[in-house]
Parts: structure tokens; C-alpha cells; sequence
């Protein structure tokens, strides 16, 4: 849609409607998502040029609108897939529409019958214009051309002025010799008379000559103005003309519907509201009808200069018009800016039955032509763009060289102006009324949502598991289970808390009692359940690794935990993604807060304010006036430099900005570009602030600084990967420790993606050359009581120790000054100072050298922080980035590499980077997810065989790969996904995550058989037997004996014993659609044709034969043709078809070998 055009909710409401009744074509059609590349039938409304989508036919709202004016609609063809998968599109005709504007998606649709699609094309081809806009074009073209020979013909036309001229002295000299030669003539003969008699018939031929000339000019000027009538110029300034009689039409229509809004409901409001018994108050009437009365005697004057301007007409002078209209539509600024909240108090008043009643009584009367009071509270809503557009047409019409064009455009530059202005203000209050919507519908009201810092996130419906349940559900299916309803909760989430709900059947909301309102603050969000934990394991494993915990820990009550469950693995991702975001966002404000807070002389806010950056336009960037989540101006145009810039600042991170940055940065720069920025912010963290920022960060230290503490130039600035030099800890009185979330009062409290700084100083170590004595451990988690840290010493040369704690006004010892030489204060102090802090007793008093050393390191892990939390937010919600750029993908598993080799790094971090790396691995895959995936392929290889690739055992003879292709493909697939299946449990390295692949992989196949897959079956048992896993018999001994005895009974159904006599049963009692075992099938065709002949003896043809095979072949086709309704997960088959996981034969043997050694004999 044009950005100039704006529309209004309701509005668009009631098109739909009309659309949905009455439109132009209506029906269903499969519409591509962009995001997954699936297919949703949708149910489309086509009215004039304005095309709706509804999730179904009796859907009141539409899900989505499109602006076909100037689209482009052509067939397409089917998308391009291997042979295998052809027949499944046959019957699906597809259709494509281009948008004209730049970064707009095509949008591609499908039917399922070829003249609905040609009808579908054509209706759309109607309604883009598209054949006005191509006449606009040649118009346009033939318009240049004419200029182009008008310019001609003025030089021509100076030309000849110019020889006219010429001409004109050259008759005046010889006008002048004329003259004088008569009066010389008239001296020679001064008594001559010359008495002219002329001729009658002289006279006669005069006039005849007279006549012929005067018809003569007549018809040449007439050709003339026939010719300038046809002309191309002629031609713009009748539409020119028309254009303007059309906007006086439009500007008669909307002032009379003005004068409807105030004559039929404005003044007969007021005069109710003024009676004895008012249906409503003199305030509502204002909060409705806002300024439209004073919008009416504005448009009133205007359309009178209209239409005094069109008496003069051809003379048409509009720009003195728009001049004197442009500084009084400020006017509309209150009108649209309210416009909402007029919505929501006449809404409010019509609960009131007396108003009600009175206002349709209104609505009855006949110039509203039935339409309701909001429709009339719309129109003015419509009226600077429709001006900005008549602008644009007028314009398109207008010469160069017209007086009135540098008006007109001036006219237009101050409306889009206007309208910017508008928009803005318009924006900065729909997060107010969006949070406000959302307290209308909680019944026990939520007075968080008053917060105008709150900034809604995202909302959608998971289901709540109770934790006492948790254990009782690891046997049993979800589906089976009223969880779904009793458990449903509607959900919202925003930057600073997040609600849980449930609905009522009258569709209320209700918050939960206990747990209802999250605050993010005190939230920990654990994604994945612990492998350790064999809860969360059975859990994990019923619900197919969808669900997550928040770990709620108030300070004012006991904690608890809220487990949700999400509908899928997009939807978990996306909103463990967005929950993880918003905590990020809070603590490393908190963090950047605690860090830059220097004697109340630094802080986050006055950085923010004090950098003229982040709100002053340059010519590199240009700020709106709408601020984002963070309370910083949005971006509205910057360049790349600026937007990476934005991305890596480490004192603020808005959730929309790294939205928008990630869904659309392919437009205008690449992947490694970003993938650069992210190394170069990590090894640099200082490069991430600001100079100014840095400057105020380290002005109250510089002067306090001495030299027994710290080098001038820290080596923390820049990144060294090194283990830290020996320590010498002041002693201080700490708090008891307890595994917990830091608070934000504590000087670390940065956290991505999974990140919690929670665990307790035992679980880091200081090593390369450190010594610690077992007296000097900070804390023990174990230990409730407080604990005095000693000194750490250092070796060699171990300097003198002391068991108690040095005084508070002692140094600490010195460190040898050399090239890797560190603050005294190193990150394990660091982390023993902010688990301290985040205790209950008082903080701690540090010196100016120990404060910097420690915001030197926080920003360095918030750094790091901030790298692993865009990476993980990329990773998880962008992975389609990475499956199509390998090199992308290599380049992040290096940076996190990278990572995971920081001597520095938090236990919490070092987690969440392994997190990061092992993202799309068949851990991370459901055993449902595989098995459907596994299904879905093995059919589509399997449905591709041509029958006649059956006949004449093609598949046995030297030229097989030529004569049949699709059987060797299906044979080569059934290897490769065997292969696999033993690849992957090769991979693991203990005994336990062998066992837990082996029982994994049976339970796919369990599903395999389930889904009428035994193909799928085979390929996973016939793995299983291997001899490179069968001899593993530690890894044996930790498999569950259920999941042997499921082994068994899978290996019994597609066992070969008796020519596969259990699976040909099996295959009896199936119904379609099913994957069947093709080498008992190919068995069976071998053993005909070796047994019988073609012909007899006698040249006959063997039909009886022929009857076998044509039986095998049919039963063959029978579960061809029925097809999986399974939908593609792309993820998945492309691990499944990942030929680089695949280990050769010798390799696994080898590789068992290595994990468990023959037994000497």
C-alpha cells in the first residue's frame, strides 16, 4: 500500500464486510506464507481494487488487506521440485500477483481448478488499473515528445521573429522609396487625372477572390485546432481539467457529509445533552465530535473558492486556494490524533439504552442513507490524503513550465509534511490505547497496563501445565487430556511483566490469582529441561520439547514456577526469543545504570540525553518523533554504518529495532557484514560506547588512579585470551550466598538469551598458575552463614599469607607489572562482589581503581551478553539465513568458538553459548518431528517410481542406474537414512547419550509404524542391527527394557523370515496411506520372472503371468496414490538429507571399535 494512503480500522472493517457480501469474486484460496514457504487456505474477497483475506468464510474480521492498484497478476508455474514430487501438484494451479512497490513481497496463491484461476487473474487484472496506468504511460511518453517539439518550434518561431523583423525595416525602407518615387512622378505629371472606371465583371472576380480567401484561412485554422484537439497536450489538460472537476465533486460530497455530522448529529446531541433528563453528557459530545464542526466552516469556504474558481474555468488558478487552506488544516492534528478515542466514548455511550435508541433514531433520518455515526467520524480521517493524492495527479498533468507548478508542489511537500506529523502523533498513542484495550478486558483490571513505559511485545494462547501434574503426564499423550482446555491460558507479554489469563465463556479475561502478573525483573527463563533432571526428561519427551519454565522469584514472597506449553516448536522459539529479550533489556538497563552511575554525576539516561546522536538528525540519519521501547526516538532513515551502530550500543536494546533489523537487513547490506560487527563489538567491547559516553564514564576515575593499582592503559579495553594473572582480594564482609537471580541493584545483572549470572562463586575457577587454599573460597552455596574471604596468593614467589583479613585501609598485594598484567580486581572478585551485592547486606565500599576495574569487566561481559543474545535471537528465529549460507554458518560457529575460549566467561554465558551451537542438532528435534519428516520423504521417493520401471527386472541388470533410475533412488535413500540413523548415535561420546539416541531413534520408529511407515521401520532397525552398534553391549546394558521390547516386536513385523510373512499380514489390515518395504515387493517380481516365462512354446503370451504382475504392481500403486497429509518442516528434512553427517561402514566400526575395545581372548 502507497505510503501516502492511510486507513482506518473501522473502515476497513466495513469493506471487508462489503467485500464479503458483495465483492467482485469471493472464494477460497492456499496462500504462501513467507515465513515458512507453507500453504493456508484462506477465504479472499476481491471489492474494486482492495483485496481481503479472511482465516474463513463466516470470519467477521479480515486477516489481512491488499491495495491492488498498480499489481500485476500472472499465472505461474508450478514451484520447481525434483520428479519425485510432481504428481502431488497436478491438480494445483498457481497464480502470482507483484506488487509495484519497492520491498514488497510478491504474493503467490493457488486453486485447485484452472478457469477459477483464470477468473481469479483476470478480476485482479481488472482491479489494479493496470490498463489506465499503461495509457498514463504512452500519455505521459507522447507528453515529453510534444514538449520536446514545442521547445522546436520556439526556436523556429525566434527564428522567423527575427526575419520579420528583418522584413519589416526592409518594407519600411522601400515603403519610403516608394513614396518618393510617387511624389516625383506626381512633379513630373501635375495635370494628369486619373478617372478609374473598373469593370463589373472585375469586381465580380474580386469578390470571388475575396470569398476563396477568407474560406481558404477559415479552413486552414480549422485544421489547426482539430489537430491541437487531438493532440497529446490538448489531451493532459482535459484530464488536468478533469482532475480538478472531480476534486471539486469530492470536496461537494464531503462537505455535505459534514454537514450531515453536525446538522443530523452534533447540534440535536447537544440540545439532548441540555435536557432535563440527558441520554448524554455535554463532555462526551466533545470527546466525540472533537473539532468536526470548525473542519466543516473550513471546508465551507474552501469549496466556495472551488466553485468560483470553476465560473472562470478555462482560466483554473487553484494554488492561491491551497495557499490560504494550508496553515488551517493544523486543525485536523486534534481531530485524528483523538480520532480512537472518540471511537471508544461513543462506543461506551451506546451501552446506555436511551442513547442508543436516540442515535439510531438519528441514523434513520434520509440524507444518512443509512450509514451509521462512526462511518461520518471517518471521513475526515481520509481527507489529507485524498488531498495529497489529487495533488500528485494534478502534478502528473501539469507542464514544467505552468505557472501554478511550483505551487502545487509546495502545496504538496507542506500536506505530506502535515501528514508525517500526524502519523507520528498517531503511533506515540496506539501502544497507550493498545495496553488500554487490553485492561478493558481483564474484569479485575490491571494497573500495570497505566504505565506508559509498558510497551506490548506480543499475545497468543499456551497452555499452563501444573507442576504437581507434571510427573502423572510422562506416560500418557497430551491429546488425550483435558489439559488443553482446563490449561489454556491467554497470554501477554510486555517489556516489563507478563500476564497470564484465562477466558471466560463471554470472553472476558481473568487473571490467575497466583501468578497472573509476572514481573520480567524477577523471572528466569529456562527453555530446554535439564538432561539431569529426569522429570523434565519424561516431560521433554511427551511433549516434544515444546514447553518452557519461568522461574518467578519476588522478594516480597516464596518462588515459584510457571510452566507453559506452546501449540509448536515456531511458537516456543518465538516466544522464549521475545520473553528472553525483554529480561535482557531490563537488567542491562539495570546493569548500564549501576556501571555509568558515579556519585549521581553518570548515568544511563543523561549519556543517553548528553549524546546528540541518538536524537539529533545528521546526514547520515533521521529520527521520528515516536520513540521505541527503549524511550529513544525511532529511526526513520539512516545508513548502514548507523543501523550496525544502533545494533551493537550496548546502553540500550530495542526489541522492535532488532526485529526489523533482522527480518529485513538482506535489503541493504549481507550477513557478513552484521557477522563482522558482532566479532568486531566482541573483541572491542569500548568500540560498542561512544567516545563522549566514555569520556563522562571515566572522568571521576582518572584523577584517583595510582600507580600501585592499575596500568594507565588497561588491558581490558581489548580482549587477550589468556588466563588472568594471580589475585589479592581485600577481604569484605559478604552475605550469605544462595543460588538466586542477581537483582538489578547488583553490578552484573546482564543476561541473554538463556543467560541468568546465577551461579554460586564455587561452580568458576581461577587456574593456569593460581593457588588457592581451601580457606579461601569467597562463599560455599552450602554454607548459610557468612564467610570472610581471605587473600589469594599467588606462586611463584608465594608472597606472605595471613588467615584473617587484612584491614580496610590495607593495599592490596601488588602485581608484577608485565604485558598481560590485569586489574587488581579480576573477574572472579568481580562476580564474588556482585553475587554479594546481590545479597541482604549492605554493599560493599570500594576503591576508585577496584570501581573501574569493574566496570571495565561488566562491559565486557555485557558485550558478550549482547553478541550471544543478537546471535541466539538470529539463530533460533532466522535459521533459513544460515541452512542457505554455509560460509555465514561456519563464521558464527567460529565466533562462538571463540567465545567458549574466554578464560573470563560466566558458567551461565559458557552455557548459553553452547546453546547457540548445538541450536539445530537432533537433540533439538522431536522424536514426532522425525518420524513425520522420515514418513513424508520416504513417500515422496516412494510414490515416484513409475510402474513400468517394474518390468523386465530392470533394477538387476548391468544398466540399472539407466533403465531404472527411481528404484536405485528409492534403494540409495533407504542406505542414506540407515546410515544416518547410525551416524548419530555414533556421534555421542558416553555411554548414556548413546542410550538415550538408541531409545530415541526406536521410539521414531514406533511412530514410523504408527504412521504406516515400514519402510521408515526397516531403515531404523536395520541400523540398529548393525554390527558397529550391535557389539556395543555397555550401551546396550543402559537402554530401558521397554524400549528393547519394542525393538523386538518392530524387528518381528518387518522381519524376512517366511518371504516377509508378518509385514505382508500387516499391509492386509492397512489402510492407506502407507510406505511398504519395495525390496519385498522387487523379491516377489524377481521370483515371477526368473519362474515363468514371457511367451510358451508356442509364441503364446503367458497372460497368467502377466495377471501376477499386474496384481503386485496395482497393490504397489494402491499406496502411491494416497497421499501423507503431513506438512513439510524444512528444518528437519534438511538435517534428514544432511549427507556430511553420514559415516561410510569401515568409519562407524572403526569408530565402535574406539568406544569399546574387543575383549581380549
Amino acid at each position: 500500500m502507497q505510503k501516502s494512503v492511510r486507513y482506518n480500522e473501522g473502515h476497513a472493517l466495513f469493506l471487508s464486510a462489503v467485500a464479503r457480501k458483495e465483492g467482485t469474486k469471493r472464494g477460497y484460496l492456499s496462500k504462501k506464507t513467507a515465513e515458512n514457504s507453507r500453504w493456508h487456505e484462506k477465504f479472499f474477497a476481491l471489492h474494486q481494487n482492495v483485496l481481503f483475506y479472511f482465516e474463513n468464510e463466516q470470519s467477521a474480521r479480515p486477516a489481512g488487506i491488499y491495495l491492488l492498484e498498480g499489481c500485476t497478476c500472472e499465472r505461474a508455474p508450478a514451484p520447481k521440485m525434483s520428479t519425485t514430487g510432481k504428481e502431488a501438484l497436478e491438480k494445483q494451479h498457481y497464480f502470482l500477483i507483484m506488487f509495484g512497490h519497492d520491498g514488497q513481497k510478491p504474493l503467490e496463491l493457488r486453486t485447485e481448478e484452472e478457469c477459477e484461476c483464470d477468473e481469479w487473474v483476470e478480476a485482479i487484472q481488472q482491479a489494479s488499473y493496470s490498463d489506465i496506468i499503461i495509457e498514463r504511460e504512452v500519455l505521459m511518453q507522447k507528453y515529453i515528445h510534444l514538449v520536446q517539439i514545442v521547445e522546436t518550434e520556439k526556436v523556429a518561431a525566434n527564428q522567423l521573429r527575427t526575419q520579420l523583423e528583418d522584413q519589416d525595416t526592409e518594407i519600411e525602407r522601400l515603403k519610403a522609396e516608394i513614396i518618393a518615387l510617387n511624389k516625383t512622378k506626381e512633379r513630373m505629371r501635375p495635370y494628369h487625372v486619373f478617372h478609374e472606371n473598373d469593370d463589373p465583371d472585375i469586381k465580380k472576380i474580386k469578390k470571388v477572390q475575396s470569398f476563396m480567401r477568407g474560406w481558404l484561412c477559415r479552413r486552414k485554422w480549422k485544421i489547426i485546432v482539430q489537430d491541437y484537439i487531438c493532440s497529446p497536450h490538448a489531451e493532459s489538460m482535459r484530464k488536468r481539467n478533469q482532475i480538478v472537476f472531480n476534486m471539486v465533486e469530492a470536496e461537494t460530497e464531503y462537505v455535505h457529509q459534514l454537514y450531515i455530522l453536525v446538522n443530523c448529529f452534533l447540534r440535536p446531541l447537544r440540545m439532548a445533552a441540555s435536557s432535563k433528563k440527558p441520554p448524554i453528557s455535554h463532555d462526551d459530545v466533545s470527546s466525540i465530535f472533537l473539532n468536526s464542526e470548525t473542519i466543516m466552516f473550513l471546508h465551507e469556504i474552501f469549496h466556495q473558492g472551488l466553485k468560483a474558481r470553476i465560473a472562470n474555468w478555462p482560466t483554473l488558478v487553484l494554488a492561491d486556494l491551497f495557499d490560504i487552506l494550508l496553515p488551517m488544516l493544523n486543525i485536523y492534528q486534534e481531530f485524528v490524533r483523538n480520532h480512537q478515542y472518540s471511537l471508544q466514548v461513543l462506543a461506551n455511550c451506546k451501552q446506555n439504552r436511551d442513547f442508543d435508541k436516540l442515535l439510531k433514531q438519528y441514523e434513520s433520518n434520509a440524507a444518512c442513507e443509512g450509514r451509521m455515526l462512526e462511518t461520518f467520524l471517518t471521513y475526515p480521517m481520509f481527507q489529507i490524503p485524498r488531498y495529497i493524492i489529487t495533488l500528485h495527479e494534478l502534478l502528473a498533468h501539469t507542464p514544467h513550465e505552468h505557472v501554478e507548478r511550483k505551487s502545487l508542489e509546495f502545496a504538496k511537500s507542506k500536506l505530506e509534511e502535515l501528514s508525517r506529523v500526524m502519523h507520528d502523533e498517531v503511533s506515540d498513542t496506539e501502544n497507550i490505547r493498545k495496553n488500554l484495550a487490553i485492561e478493558r478486558m481483564i474484569v479485575e483490571g490491571c494497573d500495570i497496563l497505566l504505565d506508559t513505559s509498558q510497551t506490548f511485545v506480543r499475545q497468543g494462547s499456551l497452555i499452563q501445565l501444573p507442576s504437581v501434574e507434571r510427573g502423572k503426564l510422562s506416560k500418557v499423550r497430551l491429546g488425550s487430556l483435558s489439559l488443553k482446555k482446563e490449561g489454556e491460558r491467554q497470554c501477554f507479554l510486555f517489556t516489563k511483566h507478563f500476564l497470564v489469563c484465562t477466558r471466560s465463556s463471554g470472553g472476558k479475561l481473568h487473571l490467575l490469582k497466583q501468578g497472573g502478573v509476572l514481573s520480567l525483573i524477577d523471572c528466569t527463563l529456562i527453555e530446554e529441561p535439564d538432561a539431569n533432571d529426569e522429570e523434565s526428561k519424561a516431560g521433554g519427551q511427551v511433549f516434544g520439547q515444546l514447553d518452557f519454565k519461568l522461574v518467578v522469584e519476588p522478594s516480597d514472597s516464596s518462588s515459584f514456577t510457571v510452566v507453559l506449553l506452546a501449540p509448536s516448536r515456531q511458537e516456543k522459539a518465538a516466544w522464549t526469543s521475545d520473553i528472553s529479550q525483554c529480561i535482557d533489556n531490563i537488567r542491562c538497563n539495570g546493569l548500564m545504570t549501576s556501571v555509568f552511575e558515579e556519585n549521581s554525576k553518570v548515568t544511563v539516561p543523561y549519556m543517553i540525553k548528553s549524546d546528540v546522536r541518538l536524537h539529533k538528525d545528521d546526514v547520515d540519519i533521521c529520527f521520528s518523533k515516536t520513540l521505541n521501547s527503549c524511550k529513544v526516538p525511532q529511526i526513520r532513515y539512516a545508513s548502514v554504518e548507523r543501523l550496525l551502530e544502533r545494533l551493537t550500543d550496548l546502553r540500550f536494546l530495542s526489541i522492535d529495532f532488532l526485529n526489523t533489523f533482522l527480518h529485513t537487513y538482506r535489503i541493504f547490506t549481507t550477513a557478513t557484514v552484521v557477522m563482522d560487527k558482532l566479532a568486531d563489538i566482541y573483541k572491542k567491547p569500548f568500540s560498542s560506547i561512544p567516545i563522549r559516553s566514555l569520556e563522562l564514564f571515566f572522568a571521576t576515575n582518572q584523577n584517583n588512579r595510582g600507580v600501585d593499582h592499575v596500568n594507565d592503559k588497561s588491558p581490558r579495553l581489548c580482549r587477550k585470551f589468556s588466563s588472568p594473572p594471580p589475585l589479592s582480594i581485600p577481604s569484605r564482609t559478604t552475605s550469605p550466598v544462595r543460588t538466586r537471580k542477581l537483582s538489578l541493584h547488583s553490578p552484573i545483572t546482564a543476561r541473554v538469551g538463556g543467560l541468568d549470572l546465577t551461579s554460586p562463586l564455587s561452580n568458576y575457577s581461577v587456574n593456569n598458575n593460581t593457588s588457592q587454599s581451601a580457606g579461601s573460597s569467597p562463599t560455599s552455596a552450602q554454607t548459610p552463614t557468612p564467610q570472610t574471604p581471605t587473600p589469594t596468593t599467588s606462586s611463584p614467589p608465594p608472597p606472605p599469607s595471613s588467615t584473617s583479613p587484612p584491614p580496610n585501609n590495607s593495599k592490596p598485594t601488588q602485581e608484577q607489572p608485565g604485558e598481560n598484567s590485569r586489574c587488581s580486581v579480576s573477574p572472579a572478585s568481580a562476580f564474588a562482589i556482585a553475587t554479594a551485592a546481590a545479597g541482604h547486606g549492605a554493599p560493599p565500599v570500594f576503591t576508585n581503581s577496584e570501581r573501574t576495574c569493574d566496570k571495565e569487566f561488566i562491559i565486557r561481559r555485557a558485550a558478550t551478553n549482547r553478541v550471544l543474545n543478537v546471535l541466539r535471537h538470529w539463530v533460533s528465529k532466522h535459521s533459513q539465513d544460515f541452512e542457505m549460507n554455509g560460509d555465514l554458518k561456519m563464521s558464527v560457529i567460529c565466533l562462538l568458538e571463540e567465545v567458549l575460549r574466554d578464560p573470563d566467561l560466566l558458567p551461565q554465558e559458557r552455557k548459553a553459548t553452547a546453546n547457540i551451537l548445538k541450536y539445530k542438532c537432533f537433540e533439538s528435534l522431536s522424536a514426532m518431528e522425525l518420524a513425520e519428516q522420515i514418513t513424508l520423504l520416504d513417500h515422496i521417493v516412494f510414490r515416484s517410481i513409475p510402474y513400468e520401471s517394474f518390468l523386465g527386472q530392470g533394477w538387476m541388470k548391468v544398466d540399472k542406474t539407466e533403465r531404472t533410475p527411481y528404484i536405485m533412488k528409492t534403494s540409495q535413500h533407504f542406505n542414506d537414512m540407515s546410515n544416518l540413523v547410525a551416524s548419530q548415535i555414533m556421534t555421542h561420546t558416553d555411554v548414556g547419550s548413546r542410550a538415550n539416541s538408541i531409545e530415541k531413534w526406536v521410539a521414531v520408529a514406533d511412530i514410523c509404524r504408527c504412521l504406516n511407515n515400514y519402510n521408515g521401520v526397516l531403515e531404523i532397525t536395520s541400523a540398529l542391527n548393525r554390527s558397529a552398534i550391535y557389539r556395543l553391549k555397555k550401551t546396550w546394558a543402559k537402554v530401558s527394557k521397554q524400549t528393547k521390547a519394542l525393538m523386538d516386536k518392530l524387528q518381528k513385523i518387518v522381519s524376512s523370515e517366511g518371504r516377509f510373512k508378518n509385514l505382508r499380514e500387516t499391509l492386509k489390515n492397512c489402510n492407506p496411506p502407507c510406505v511398504p518395504y519395495l525390496g519385498m515387493y522387487l523379491t516377489d517380481l524377481a521370483f515371477i520372472e526368473e519362474g515363468t516365462p514371457n511367451f510358451t512354446e508356442e509364441g503364446l503370451v503367458n497372460f497368467s503371468k502377466m495377471r501376477m504382475i499386474s496384481h503386485i504392481i496395482r497393490e504397489i500403486r494402491q499406496f502411491q496414490q494416497t497421499p501423507y497429509r503431513i506438512e513439510h518442516q524444512p528444518k528437519v528434512t534438511q538435517y534428514l538429507l544432511d549427507k556430511t553427517l553420514i559415516m561410510d561402514e569401515d568409519t562407524l566400526y572403526d569408530l565402535s571399535l574406539k568406544i569399546e575395545p574387543r575383549l581380549p581372548a
